[in-house]
C-alpha cells in the first residue's frame, strides 16, 4: 500500500533537486559558450586551418569559416580621433569615475557600430572595453574623450605613450607567416577552435587590443 501523506513531501525534493540541477547546468554552458582569446603571431595558414604561436610558444590551430571577418590594422595617432568617430579602448578605472587607455583603435566608417558597449575585457587586471561614438575629444595636455554608446558614455584618458591602430575590412591575404594577430574563437562540439573574427596587423604591427 502506498503512503500518499509522502507524495508532497517527495513533490518537493524533486523540484527543489530538478532546481538545484538547472542552477549547476547553467554555469556550465556559460562556460563553453565564453570566446576564447588568442594572441600571437601566425605560424602557418593552409585551407582554413590558422595555426597561431600564442606568447607562450604554443601553436594553436583555429579553424576559419568562409565569411570569418578579418580585420586589418594600422598605425595611427590621436588626430586621427576626431568628434563622431567610432572607435573602441582597453582602459583601467580611475578613482575620479574616468578610464585611463591601454590602447585605442578606430574602427572604418563601414565597421560603425562593431561590438558597441561597455563591458569586461583581459588586456591587464580589471580593464574592460567600450566601444562607441566620440562626442567630445580634447586634444592637449589631457587628451580627453567621451565615448557614447547605447546605454551610457565613458570618460576616458589617453596617455601620450598608448598605441592608436586603425582597424578596416581586411582579407586572407594578411593572414601570413609572421603577422601577428589577435582572434576570439568559440569551440564546437569536438572541442576544436572555430574564429569568430581575426584582426591581423599590417607591415609588422601589433594589434595592441
Amino acid at each position: 500500500m502506498t503512503d500518499t501523506s509522502l507524495r508532497p513531501v517527495r513533490a518537493v525534493v524533486l523540484t527543489a533537486m530538478t532546481a538545484v540541477s538547472l542552477f549547476t547546468v547553467k554555469p556550465l554552458f556559460a562556460q563553453a559558450d565564453t570566446p576564447v582569446r588568442v594572441s600571437g603571431s601566425v605560424a602557418t595558414f593552409h585551407g582554413d586551418t590558422l595555426s597561431v604561436r600564442d606568447r607562450d610558444g604554443r601553436e594553436l590551430a583555429v579553424r576559419l569559416q568562409k565569411d570569418t571577418p578579418i580585420r586589418g590594422v594600422t598605425l595611427a595617432n590621436i588626430a586621427d580621433v576626431k568628434p563622431g568617430s567610432y572607435v573602441g579602448t582597453a582602459a583601467i578605472a580611475q578613482a575620479d569615475g574616468t578610464l585611463k587607455a591601454l590602447e585605442v583603435h578606430i574602427f572604418a566608417p563601414s565597421m560603425r557600430g562593431a561590438g558597441e558597449g561597455y563591458r569586461p575585457w583581459d588586456l591587464a587586471p580589471s580593464s574592460s572595453m567600450t566601444n562607441g561614438t566620440v562626442g567630445s575629444l580634447v586634444v592637449g595636455n589631457g587628451r580627453t574623450m567621451v565615448v557614447k554608446y547605447s546605454t551610457g558614455e565613458k570618460t576616458v584618458i589617453v596617455p601620450p605613450d598608448v598605441p592608436i591602430v586603425y582597424l578596416e575590412p581586411g582579407n586572407r591575404s594578411l593572414l601570413v607567416s609572421g603577422a601577428h594577430v589577435l582572434l576570439f574563437a568559440h569551440k564546437d562540439a569536438q572541442g576544436a577552435l572555430i574564429a569568430n573574427f581575426v584582426s591581423a596587423g599590417e607591415n609588422g604591427v601589433v594589434p595592441p587590443m
